[in-house]
Order: C-alpha cells, then structure tokens, then sequence
C-alpha cells in the first residue's frame, strides 16, 4: 500500500517539476526574444512615451518627450477652428509632411518605408469624439486610425500611431468639446494645444540604448587598423590607440565611410548619418466660445444695421423737403 502511495505521489511530482521547467524556459525565451527582437526592430512609437515619462508627456520646460527618442527635426502641423461650440465635434487635422520617396533604415539593417505617429495634448474637458456623434463623413476621413488616451484618466491627451507614412500624412483627430453647462470645472475662454509629431524610427530607445539609426563615431583618436565584416552586415572597426587597440562595434545599416589607414580624430564619423525621419512640435491656441455672446454679437451687429437704413431714410427724407422748400 505504502509503495503504491510512493509511486501516485512520484508520478504526480515528476509531471510538477516537468510543467514548472517547461514554463520557466517558456518565459526565458520569451524574455530573450523580446530582449533581442523586439527591441531592435521598435521604432520609438509615441507609446514608448509612456514608458519614459507615465505622468504627462510634456515637460516642464514645454518640450514633448519623444524628443529625447527622435533627435532630427522635422515640421508638423495642427489645424483646428480658431473657436468651438460647447459639445460639438470638430476635427484636428494633423500634418506630418516628408519625402515619400524617402526609405529608412529597419532595426535588421534593411530599408523600408516609414511610420508615422502623433500625440495631441488638448485642453482639459476636450476629448476623442465618441463613434455614435462622428458623422459618416468624418469617419471617411479619418480612415483606420485608433486612438488611445495616454493615461486612462487623460482622455485630452491622444495618442496615436504607429501608422503607414504614405497613407497617413495627414491624421484626423475627431474632437468633441466639453460643456460649461454639463461640467462645472469648465469655463468659456481661450485654451492651449500642443502636438508632438514623429515620422520614422528614433535614433534612442527609452532604455538609452542607441538603435542602428544613428551617426556612428570614434571614440577616441587614432589608426584604423582593421575592419571585419560581420555576417548581420555590421561591421567592427579596430582603432589603434596611443592607449592599445580598441573596437568600435558598428551595427547592419550605417554605411561606413573610413577605410583601414585612416586616420581618425576622437568624435570624428565612422559612418554615414541614415536618419532620414525626425520630430516636430507645434503649439496652438482654440476658444470655447459662449453661444449667448454670439447671439448677443448678432444682436448688436444686426442693431447696427438697422440704425443705419434708419439713418439712410431719414437723410432721403430731409434731402427731399430740402428739395421741396427751394422749389417755392
């Protein structure tokens, strides 16, 4: 009885033991791959944002974190009304301009197209129109984009991407404005907008590690004495140093433009700069206006105009007993 107990309660354990190995080398691997994989072929999306900077992605000195990540300069655009009704929808067209013919350099090494990816800080109250109050026109326009708050108790902060280049140049935002009436912590006056745009990969991921697109540089001065071409089509380039040899590692994509004899200064290229991407941020300003004080415009105007035709009448009127009076 006994030796039948030992064998259920053996059996029982080697499947424990064979299930428990067999999910921790499931995590090792996935934790590899993501290590290796993933992380080289990431191109800085906006929600990488989230990882550096969870709080708000505008630093106190008003610039947008994906600045860090994204390091060339590039244009970008918002245009939105000048001023909006309470609780109405209106768009927020994003431009995100570069060359199309243009081709970046992919975390193997190899060219393609670029990404594109916004996000559109908006004053507080203003959020994402919600489906049912987008008309179908709109929502032609806007195309397959999805939106994503940048925290889920910020819905005035959008974000957006990453998205095809050549479809997506520009991006429409369908923004419902909040109602004074509705929410007591909103007022009727002039409010701030900031986006920040990128197109294409970053040239720093949030770990500060440096992707492939980037200016590779000597890090110190010397000869170049040899260069191995690796298999990943990186390159190691051995520098000979007043202090010994050292070598510097050149990932696939950067093109070199040193040779072996040549002399090099302490900062000096090694390779070509691939970037051809980059960030742009633009702010703007957007009224909640009063509907009362339109109406009361209207009023005013409409006032004007008609102290005017009286004013036009009564001139006619004298002009006419003018005439009358020199007729006698």
């Amino acid at each position: 009885m006994r030796i039948s107990d030992f064998s259920a309660i053996w059996s029982t354990g080697k499947q424990t033991l064979l299930k428990s190995f067999l999910l921790g080398v499931t995590t090792i691997v996935l934790l590899i791959c993501n290590c290796f994989v993933f992380t080289q072929t990431a191109t800085a999306y906006p929600f990488w944002a989230q990882e550096t900077a969870p709080e708000t992605p505008r630093e106190a000195t008003g610039k947008i974190v994906c600045a860090n990540c994204h390091l060339g300069q590039k244009p970008a655009e918002v245009e939105i009304p000048h001023s909006v009704l309470p609780d109405t929808v209106f768009k927020a067209v994003v431009k995100i301009p570069y060359d199309l013919n243009s081709q970046q350099i992919l975390g193997d090494g190899s060219k393609g197209g670029l990404n594109v990816g916004a996000v559109l800080m908006l004053p507080e109250g203003f959020k994402i129109a919600p489906p049912e109050r987008i008309s179908e026109e709109l929502k032609e326009e806007m195309g397959s984009v999805f939106f994503q708050s940048y925290r889920e108790d910020q819905e005035n902060v959008v974000l957006v991407g990453p998205l095809p280049g050549e479809e997506y140049q520009e991006i429409i935002f369908p923004v419902l404005s909040p109602s004074p009436a509705v929410d007591k912590n909103i007022h009727f006056g002039k409010y701030q907008v900031h986006l920040g745009a990128n197109r294409g990969r970053g040239q720093v991921y949030p770990t500060g590690q440096l992707s492939n697109n980037n200016v590779f540089k000597a890090s110190q001065a010397g000869n170049i004495t040899q260069i191995i071409d690796q298999e990943d089509g990186g390159h190691n380039v051995t520098i000979a140093t007043s202090d010994g040899n050292i070598e510097e590692k050149i990932p696939a994509g950067p093109e070199l433009i040193v040779s072996e004899g040549n002399e090099v200064e302490a900062g000096q290229p090694l390779t070509n700069n691939p970037n051809v991407g980059g960030f742009g941020q633009k702010d703007t300003e957007v009224v909640l206006q009063n509907p009362d004080r339109i109406k009361g415009l209207m009023l005013f105007l409409a006032g004007i105009m008609l102290v005017q035709i009286l004013l036009v009448i009564k001139k006619k009127q004298v002009e006419r007993v003018q005439a009358a009076d020199m007729n006698f």
